[in-house]
């Protein structure tokens, strides 16, 4: 599932086809016209905002020689060629055929040189498309997630920051990453001190899953190691040794507590009392969720985003992006564009991260490394806990569900692709 190449084509022919993602948000297309350019694998779509306001999505490719129809975002007032001049309206019905009286097998049956269609639908502000023209509603695929979010109300947000990177493997391994905490001992050791890595909470709703980690509390993997209260403070703020703490915890109080005090009032500004109604939990805690196949909003307050993808056609390299969602008061401000590092700049070279920048980078450290041990082992399989690691196992049960082995694997792409 991660060495393969024939692996890899099963999974863009028979799930990444089929399934609902993550395209862009909203504001990413405000206007009729606008337009962004959203690729899976080998394919790529166009998610066009329409002059009545809703969205839709068509492959990107000319009818007439299969050009790409765009190569960036961007605006239009209809969808041209930039091959022969042949042009479609925003709403995918052909428009223009130049030289048209030499195309008369085209004229009389325009209906086949519609744009043809992929699903799209939204909820909270993302815009997610299915290639499939026939897949099920959007609502039924969440499931549990919309009742879960709908408190947070992620549509009420704006992208304030978009960073992404390419990744030397597979885009499972990119992802696995950030489904569990069993890591952190590990790879993140100067957060154990105020953060409860093993003790994390794992549920499985369907297409969903969540871990949830407690923040503000020591890892149980440091044993008999005493950590005071200002110690925990001081680690979660990220406070240096020869610094002084923004911060003292005072006799009977709690770390936990008063910095989720202290993080209901950074956002009092702009959430308003609304904070007042949020548990320490929200304010503290990692609510990591996943949407499978690929999608990973955050609850609360915490404004991470995860999207993971095949970097093109190659199975053994991904990209990975991280979004900024934050509230705000007013207009909504215009999405932030996004920051690309290439597979050898750090996250660090994106200073809008702030101080998770590092962590990233502590995560990518491993993923070339472990593409590269799967690649070498002689060992059948990776070995899973029994819970811990249990949404990665709901991840790989699922994804079982779509690729079917005995379906033949398709060599190329396009209508007339041969199999094998």
């Amino acid at each position: 599932r991660y060495t393969s190449r024939e692996w890899h084509r099963r999974e863009v022919d028979q799930m990444w086809m089929k399934v609902w993602q993550f395209a862009c948000r909203e504001e990413h297309i405000p206007e009729p016209g606008d337009y962004i350019i959203y690729d899976i694998a080998e394919h790529s779509f166009l998610v066009v905002r329409q002059d009545d306001g809703s969205i839709k999505a068509y492959p990107n490719a000319c009818l007439h020689r299969g050009r790409m129809l765009k190569e960036y975002d961007g605006h239009c007032s209809e969808i041209r060629c930039a091959f022969h001049g042949f042009a479609w309206k925003l709403d995918g019905s052909l428009q223009d055929v130049p030289a048209a009286w030499d195309f008369p097998h085209v004229d009389q049956r325009p209906d086949d040189f519609e744009l043809p269609e992929a699903s799209v639908d939204t909820w909270a502000g993302f815009v997610f498309i299915n290639p499939d023209p026939d897949a099920g509603p959007l609502a039924d695929f969440l499931g549990d997630t919309v009742d879960h979010f709908e408190v947070w109300d992620l549509g009420n947000r704006f992208v304030e920051a978009h960073v992404s990177r390419v990744i030397n493997a597979n885009w499972k391994i990119a992802q696995e990453a950030f489904c569990e905490a069993y890591h952190v001992n590990a790879t993140h050791p100067q957060i154990l001190t105020y953060l409860g890595d093993v003790n994390s909470q794992v549920d499985v709703f369907g297409q969903c899953a969540r871990v949830i980690t407690p923040g503000g509390t020591p890892s149980p993997l440091l044993g008999d190691v005493e950590i005071t209260e200002n110690d925990l403070a001081r680690g979660l703020l990220d406070v240096r040794v020869d610094q002084e703490s923004p911060v003292t915890i005072g006799e009977g109080q709690t770390a936990r507590a008063v910095l989720a005090d202290m993080s209901r009032e950074r956002w009092r500004p702009i959430a308003g009392d609304h904070v007042d109604q949020m548990s320490d939990s929200e304010m503290m805690d990692s609510l990591d969720y996943t949407v499978f196949p690929n999608f990973h909003p955050w609850g609360a307050f915490n404004r991470i985003v995860y999207r993971f993808r095949p970097n093109g056609d190659d199975h053994r390299s991904a990209i990975m992006e991280v979004f900024f969602l934050s509230p705000f008061t007013g207009e909504r401000p215009p999405p932030a564009p996004e920051h690309r590092l290439g597979v050898d700049e750090p996250w660090t070279d994106a200073p809008e991260l702030g101080m998770l920048a590092k962590v990233f980078e502590q995560d990518v450290f491993n993923m070339a490394k472990v593409q590269k041990g799967l690649e070498t082992t002689r060992k059948p399989g990776a070995t899973f806990s029994n819970y811990q690691e249990s949404k990665i196992r709901w991840l790989h049960t699922l994804l079982g569900e779509y690729v079917n082995d005995d379906v033949p694997v398709t060599v190329g792409t396009g209508a007339k692709a041969r199999t094998s």
